[in-house]
């Protein structure tokens, strides 16, 4: 990623750290990008495929970050934001280290659409790396929690948060008391910290898991489903094309 985003990001995460330590909380420890292993839900998709993906998504804009002023509202396990004509579908689990990447490259110009009405974006919070934690579940927690974010009025923040404190594979992953402090932190609206420690969606989070593993839009021509996959008003986008979604919008 360019240096400009470097740093931003790098400041956002060292800011929430001595807030966290404030509240006597201890930040999440990240591993480095050479420690992450990617992992795919059903079967393992084609490695080489994954590496030219990654080559394409580590370059984010540089500049300012944009700040978002779209609604979003959930059902089930489906964060539902902005109310453009594009539909989008993204399919993401919180602990995947390429879905993070695709947050560092898309995730502001995913932003910058949605305030300008230009699409609608859904988001399916899927749960297919929980076994890449000990103890297990981090992923459904993750999940819940961002689903929580949505009727608490913080989601698009908390996304974001979400993926720039990515815990690494093989830890204990977030705590619930993290995932409530972030929250807290972002001014979550009602009971934010009983639906997540409370787990109110989790139910909701294994039910889209099974649903897209079994949906044939999401799946590569082997039948097997991975994260990140993308939707362009049903069909698979192609995101190792950087610009995919500009000539969506251009083509609108």
């Amino acid at each position: 990623m360019g240096g400009a985003s470097r740093n931003e990001k790098r400041r956002k995460q060292e800011a929430a750290n001595a807030r966290l330590r404030a509240a006597g909380i201890t930040p999440p420890q990240k591993a480095s990008d050479g420690r992450r292993t990617t992992f795919i839900a059903v079967a393992a998709l084609a490695v080489v495929a994954l590496v030219v993906g990654i080559t394409v998504l580590v370059t984010r804009d540089s500049g300012e970050p944009v700040v978002p002023t779209y609604s979003a509202t959930a059902s089930g396990a489906v964060v539902t934001a902005g109310n453009g004509p594009i539909v989008i579908d993204i399919y993401q689990d919180y602990l995947c280290p390429v879905c993070e990447r695709f947050e560092e490259r898309y995730g502001e110009q995913l932003t910058t659409a949605l305030n300008n009405g230009q699409v609608t974006v859904r988001y399916h919070a899927v749960s297919i790396l929980d076994s890449r934690t000990d103890p297990e579940g981090y992923s459904t927690r993750a999940a819940n929690a961002a689903v929580c974010a949505a009727p608490a009025g913080i989601f698009p923040g908390y996304h974001q948060a979400l993926f720039d404190n990515q815990p690494a594979e093989g830890s204990g992953g977030l705590t619930d008391e993290q995932l409530v402090a972030f929250g807290a932190e972002l001014g979550a609206a009602g009971d934010f910290a009983g639906c997540v420690t409370g787990a109110a969606n989790a139910a909701a989070v294994a039910a889209e898991t099974e649903t897209a593993a079994a949906t044939p839009a999401v799946q590569n021509a082997e039948g097997q489903f991975g994260t990140p996959t993308v939707l362009l008003d049903g069909a698979q986008a192609d995101i190792a094309d950087t610009g995919w979604l500009q000539k969506a919008i251009d083509a609108a």
